[in-house]
């Protein structure tokens, strides 16, 4: 039998039919939804007269457009707040699962998918939301799609998908003090730029990615997109199948047997080839900063702004106007630089190791008097585990507060806004132009590097203060 990738064994068992010279008609095992992209898939099925074919596939939650605090009092902000309500009628009238404002399991989507264990290995997994590669962390085929192809998800369970080309990265070796996933996702776009994957599904490999936890390859999985990749994936192991064991959706008794038995053979043959493989070596990487204006404008946090004359001819009007738009210049040192704000959350880190890693390094220290900073869980749960674990008694002897689960300063689209002109160190997975609100200037790093920020007021390498 011809060696197959682990994208293509999945991807395969999952074709209900194909178009000639055109996409396959991909079978979805789960759907997750939100406020924002689900509203008109809804009214399209209202339209037709039909129903949502396979609701118990499908899971809800509110999460971008919720406040961060004071979640017991009506949302303030009138466009959330009826977005928030629709999703609410929504889910009743068609029979879907909401993890709403004030339930124990409501968060990111991408956060509960995985602590619900509705997330796992070997399976398609669609979101109106493109950060849904997170969850091929699991060793799933885990992608965002748009509104159109909710409600045809929404209808039949199934989309239409041509089949992306496959790329494998290879991060061998082991990394050095303060270095985390997120330093290793903003490396490798470093590298190949933000769209250095348009095209392909990555599969990470290679023993520094094995030696990461569950919640770290989701990091990893998570920013694919912000290279250009429909999505990004990681071959499920014994750390794997450790995670999703006894969670809320996880098969249990003889099922979890028979997944398990089925889940270890999820992984790429020796011989299977690859349309593009590309190698690093995790001892070089360092903990890395963001200067642009999207996620490939990025650099050791002791490095330096390329100078004009490195940039290609026809990307420096682009890279000029980026410089522009953060008020730094070619060449220039990010690390000293003063900031303002700091926030910890999102999809991307806004997880419990996130937190309890922020925690770590501000414990008896104090927070900057110049600097914000926004401490806000992925989840209900994660912040209930905060809690047990002593972490938001840290957090407050230095200063932080705690908020309550939400997107919240990913992306402007609730309360929580970076004003014009602030500097905002963020554990998000985009630093475009009014991501975080209009005129913020977003730099991206891990949580350790913001922390280090948090407690000094400045860009700070995180391992000086370890």
């Amino acid at each position: 039998m011809k060696p197959k990738t682990l994208f293509d064994k999945i991807w395969d068992s999952h074709v209900v039919d194909s178009v000639p010279d055109g996409p396959d008609v991909l079978y979805i095992d789960r759907h997750y939804i939100h406020e924002v992209t689900s509203p008109q898939a809804f009214s399209g099925l209202r339209q037709r007269g039909i129903p949502l074919f396979r609701p118990e596939r499908t899971l809800a939650t509110a999460d971008h457009n919720i406040p961060t605090k004071n979640q017991d009092k009506p949302i303030r902000e009138e466009l959330s707040r009826i977005q928030v309500q629709t999703l609410e009628k929504n889910c009743k009238e068609f029979g879907v699962e909401l993890y709403g404002l004030g339930h124990p399991y409501n968060g990111i989507v991408h956060v509960i998918g995985a602590e619900l264990g509705f997330t796992q290995p070997g399976m398609t997994i669609v979101c109106g939301d493109s950060h849904t590669s997170t969850h091929g962390a699991f060793g799933s085929i885990a992608f965002g799609i748009g509104t159109s192809e909710v409600e045809m998800v929404f209808a039949s369970q199934c989309v239409l998908q041509p089949k992306p080309k496959k790329m494998r990265i290879n991060i061998e070796g082991t990394l050095g003090k303060a270095v985390t996933a997120k330093d290793i996702i903003l490396y490798i776009i470093s590298q190949i730029s933000a769209s250095g994957a348009t095209g392909y599904f990555v599969e990470y490999a290679g023993s520094a990615i094995r030696s990461l936890s569950m919640e770290a390859r989701m990091t990893i999985c998570n920013m694919s997109i912000e290279m250009g990749a429909r999505g990004g994936l990681i071959a499920p192991d014994e750390i794997t199948f450790e995670y999703v064991k006894g969670r809320e959706f996880a098969p249990k008794g003889k099922d979890w047997d028979r997944a398990l038995e089925k889940w270890k053979n999820l992984k790429t043959d020796p011989d299977a080839v690859f349309d593009k493989e590309l190698d690093f070596r995790a001892e070089d990487i360092r903990p890395m900063i963001t200067y642009g204006t999207n996620p490939g404008m990025g650099i050791a946090i002791d490095g330096t702004i390329p100078a004009l004359e490195e940039i290609p001819e026809a990307e420096q009007p682009s890279f000029l106007k980026a410089l522009k738009y953060m008020d730094f210049e070619p060449g220039m040192k990010l690390e000293g630089h003063p900031v303002d704000y700091v926030f910890l959350g999102s999809c991307t880190n806004g997880r419990i190791e996130d937190i309890r890693a922020f925690a770590a390094l501000v414990k008896g220290k104090k927070k900057a008097e110049n600097i914000t900073a926004w401490i806000v869980p992925g989840s209900r749960q994660v912040e209930k585990q905060a809690y047990e674990e002593g972490l938001v008694d840290i957090l407050k002897e230095a200063g932080f507060e705690l908020r309550q689960p939400g997107c919240s300063a990913c992306l402007a689209m609730n309360e929580d806004k970076i004003p014009a002109g602030k500097y905002s160190v963020s554990t998000s997975n985009r630093n475009f132009e009014g991501r975080q609100g209009p005129g913020a200037r977003t730099l991206l790093a891990s949580p350790l590097t913001a922390a280090a920020a948090a407690v000094t007021g400045k860009i700070t390498d995180p391992a000086s203060l370890m």
